[in-house]
């Protein structure tokens, strides 16, 4: 039997014999298909599903489990990352990688009889994706900062049962968009595109994601190594503390900057998370903030300590952002709240397209393609249950009114419809504007009560996170004619592993308020939204005038940036980024420098070698910040682990 004609029969009996060159010519519909509604999924249908959804093995309990362990493995990362520098980093393509190399491996060594499939592989990104990504979001944005303003935290149970009820919100929610968002209208959802597109790369050229795949591992290793060396030697013995790079670094600092800088964290710093950070990111952004570092570090910090009595004297982070973080904040929700402004026509087409999502189109009967998409029945269950569910939490944890938690889920679902529809047309999730706005808005309904402000906002930053990331999953699955309802039954799944386990790290990493907001985690996006929540309940009067003005010129500046680039197309480059801008207000002076070194890095490696950039870097960047994110995580638990385990167990 030739090449081209061999077939396997995966694990589970019984499943079609599979041509390996089901993708050998395929062609992803990235530009989709012409036609009226049933037409368009009619060719899909055909062209897509029809010799590979319908005969490739896709859910299975090994593409669920490995999706569990790397989505586990890598929520610690972002979580670790989000407490850091505010956002999380997408774990599908580089769960996509390493499951490919593992099961590659294993079945090179005899301990697997087949290889994981492609649309397996699919499948198990979604639940890592589930696990690594929608369920850690608001616990490094508005848990914390309940955290950070009431200086305690919540009980365990409360925070599973929340960060579980909100997930399943928002994967829920998805339910109708897709069917909408993805075949109909086709929306691009870029992310999806990129990870469609590794797959058949890692499936239909084995070597190539074997080398993407070991790039990834020896970067890891390396920044694991480079973590340990930084911050792990004291652990061995405190003779060698004197000799780590992190202590040999402080001491350059005191001697070439002298303490005043030290103090207002213009320092130099070693952090490679932050410099692959910067190759994602591009120059632009890092650019801009790099600028609003030196804006708000080195003119801003010094001028405020200088006219301002109430700071002066004040050194280190903690005391400093108090005043920093006003211009941030106001900079970052305007911007953002224009930003989805800018985007109205999607808003519109979202809301036009309301009644296609809910109602079944064309013919009652249950056609071939209802089959295969998620019933509606699915996403009312999962609406009602998180309703019932998110609004006793809400009552008895919270105080907050039942038909308030009602307002909050309808306002979601809203929010989340546009949050979708823009992250379908630009590969971007408003998930911070859309919170805001749900800040404001409970900000005038229950005026001064920030329990309320947020924790309304959490489930609308949370839905609108989980519906995204699922939809985008979605696409990938689109482009390979995945099962979307099996798809969406591995992504499910992932929820229950990634709220144990995001919730878990969370209560390891923070294990009360005295490390929030420090130089180890600056928690910038809990920094925001203990801002808002701030000045929604103590109103402006009562706030310094310095703060005052910092809120009008940031909250002015995010809505000049965003317009320019309109105003002027041909300069956009050279135009700066208000959340990049913004950001750096609310977290160290040498974040924005290793950023920046990093989309340094990036740009001239892709002027020098454009292909080998393109097939390298992001193995690399993804194995420097999932490495060294790991090691800060074991380096915490070594340290603090016997106060960890008592503070899990409640004792």
């Amino acid at each position: 039997m030739s090449m081209d004609q061999e077939t396997e029969r995966p694990s589970g009996g019984g499943d079609t014999a599979i041509p390996h060159d089901a993708y050998e010519n395929y062609e992803l519909p990235v530009e989709g298909f012409k036609g009226t509604p049933d037409e368009i999924e009619r060719q899909w249908y055909d062209k897509c599903y029809l010799g590979r959804g319908d005969t490739i093995k896709q859910l299975s309990w090994r593409s669920i489990i490995m999706g569990w362990v790397l989505g586990g493995v890598l929520s610690l990362t972002n979580i670790y990352i989000g407490l850091k520098a505010g956002w999380s980093f997408g774990v599908a393509i580089t769960a996509c990688i390493l499951s490919y190399a593992i099961w590659t491996s294993f079945y090179k060594m005899g301990l697997a009889k087949t290889q994981m499939t492609i649309l397996e592989n699919n499948c198990m990104q979604s639940t890592a994706s589930a696990a690594g990504s929608s369920t850690g979001g608001t616990l490094i944005s508005a848990f914390a900062a309940y955290i950070m303003i009431y200086n305690q935290t919540l009980p365990l149970s409360v925070m599973l049962l929340w960060v579980f009820f909100v997930a399943i919100l928002g994967v829920t929610m998805a339910v109708p968009m897709k069917r909408q968002m993805i075949n109909v209208e086709q929306l691009r959802f870029p992310s999806g595109i990129a990870a469609a597109e590794t797959l058949r790369a890692l499936h239909a050229k084995g070597e190539k994601g074997m080398r993407a795949a070991r790039a990834l591992g020896i970067a890891g290793l390396l920044a694991m190594a480079s973590a340990f060396l930084t911050d792990g030697l004291k652990l061995i013995s405190s003779r060698l503390e004197a000799f780590q790079i992190s202590s040999l670094v402080a001491r350059f600092n005191t001697a070439a900057l002298g303490e005043a800088w030290v103090g207002r964290t213009v320092t130099f710093a070693w952090d490679p998370i932050f410099i692959a950070a910067g190759m994602f990111v591009g120059m632009r952004v890092a650019a801009s903030m790099i600028v609003g570092s030196i804006a708000c570090w080195m003119i801003f910090v010094p001028w405020v300590q200088a006219n301002v009595p109430e700071a002066a004297g004040l050194q280190g982070f903690r005391s400093l952002v108090q005043w920093t973080l006003w211009g941030g904040t106001a900079c970052m929700v305007t911007s953002g709240i224009l930003s989805v402004f800018f985007q109205w026509k999607s808003a519109v087409r979202a809301f036009q397209g309301l009644g296609d999502m809910l109602l079944k189109r064309g013919n009652k009967k249950r056609d071939e393609l209802a089959a295969i998409e998620t019933p509606g029945s699915w996403f009312l269950i999962g609406q009602v249950v998180a309703l019932i569910a998110l609004s006793i939490l809400a009552h008895v944890t919270f105080d907050m009114p039942y038909w308030q938690s009602f307002v909050a889920v309808l306002l979601s679902f809203a929010l989340a419809l546009v949050a979708c529809r823009v992250t379908g047309e630009t590969d971007t999730t408003p998930v911070g504007a859309m919170g805001k706005i749900t800040q404001l808005t409970f900000g005038a309904l229950s005026p001064g009560n920030m329990n309320v402000n947020l924790m309304a906002a959490n489930i609308t930053a949370g839905a609108a996170t989980s519906s995204a990331d699922l939809l985008t999953d979605l696409k990938s699955g689109y482009l390979l004619g995945a099962n979307p309802r099996k798809q969406f039954i591995a992504q499910f799944a992932g929820i229950f592993v990634g709220t144990l386990v995001t919730v878990a790290a969370f209560r390891i990493l923070v294990p009360n308020a005295s490390v929030l907001g420090t130089d180890q985690f600056p928690a910038p996006a809990a920094q925001t939204w203990k801002g808002v929540a701030e000045a929604m309940a103590q109103g402006l009067s009562t706030m310094h005038p310095v703060k005052i003005w910092s809120i009008v010129i940031g909250g002015l500046l995010g809505i000049i940036l965003p317009i320019l680039p309109r105003l002027f197309p041909k300069q956009q480059k050279w135009i700066p980024s208000a959340a990049g801008v913004g950001l750096a207000w609310v977290f160290q002076w040498f974040y924005g420098l290793l950023f920046f070194l990093g989309a340094l890095i990036a740009y001239g490696w892709q002027k020098r070698n454009a292909k080998q950039c393109e097939e390298y870097m992001f193995p690399v960047a993804s194995g420097i910040v999932a490495g060294g994110a790991l090691m800060g995580v074991v380096l915490i638990f070594w340290e603090n682990g016997a106060e960890i385990v008592k503070q899990l167990l409640g004792r």
